[in-house]
């Protein structure tokens, strides 16, 4: 039973916790993951034995309340940006061990999933620049993307890490997938937006705002035209969605 209002998930995995307990408990889901649901809304029914059930309900109600309460918070986000044109990512700052799990809950918050490690996405920033040093005296961040673009395969997205936008024309004309426009303030993303509205166009690289989003300001960010805002929040700072689990003899 859900005691607070919120968005549902976690339910998908509460039968396979259940069977690893006891065969003998089942579930019966009434609302599926990713319904908005009401305070005092009932969300599934198990039926079994007593003493298992007992076994499992603080894990089962630990999953379900934390992957809720992700879903929660993100759909509040989306909701936040709704007709700005602006998209909700989570990151990888993930509890260890869930962050599938979380990725999935940011889903059915109506979020969309950022790269989820180091095999399907890469990021280049100022730290890599440093280490190659000083092998590769004049080495820029462009000239890293170029050669991110030589030595992967094409379905692997390049995405740059700017802290300001000194040379954000630079990197744009080095055409990565995304820019990533690091802790800056929606004047200055506006600005970004300006120029690579300027160089291309509606077919420039995404831009994506990152660092510092809150509920307080995201509509705010979102209304500076950038394409992508990715939080961590959505997944390291969620609070749960208050769930109970009652006991009833049939």
């Amino acid at each position: 039973m859900s005691r607070a209002e919120g968005i549902a998930a976690g339910l998908l995995f509460v039968a396979p916790m259940l069977n690893r307990v006891d065969g003998r408990l089942r579930f019966e889901p009434y609302v599926e993951d990713g319904t908005p649901v009401h305070r005092d809304q009932v969300l599934g029914r198990i039926v079994g034995p007593v003493r298992p059930l007992l076994t499992i309900e603080r894990t089962l109600l630990n999953f379900v309340q934390a992957l809720s309460g992700v879903a929660t918070y993100t759909r509040k986000f989306v909701d936040a940006v709704a007709s700005s044109g602006a998209i909700i990512l989570d990151t990888r700052k993930t509890t260890p061990g869930w962050r599938y799990l979380e990725k999935y809950a940011v889903r059915m918050g109506g979020g969309v999933n950022h790269r989820t490690g180091l095999h399907d996405g890469v990021l280049i920033k100022d730290n890599h620049l440093a280490v190659r040093a000083p092998n590769h005296v004049g080495e820029t961040i462009a000239g890293l993307v170029r050669e991110a673009r030589q030595r992967i395969s094409r379905e692997i997205p390049v995405y740059v890490e700017v802290e300001q936008i000194d040379y954000l024309e630079e990197i744009l004309l080095s055409k990565p997938d995304g820019v990533l426009l690091d802790n800056m303030k929606p004047p200055m993303i506006r600005e970004a937006v300006v120029r690579r509205d300027r160089l291309f166009g509606d077919d420039g690289p995404a831009l994506e705002a990152s660092g510092g989003v809150t509920l307080a300001n995201v509509r705010e960010v979102a209304e500076t035209g950038v394409d992508r805002i990715s939080i961590g929040a959505l997944t390291h700072s969620a609070p749960i969605l208050d769930i109970s689990l009652e006991i009833r003899r049939t």
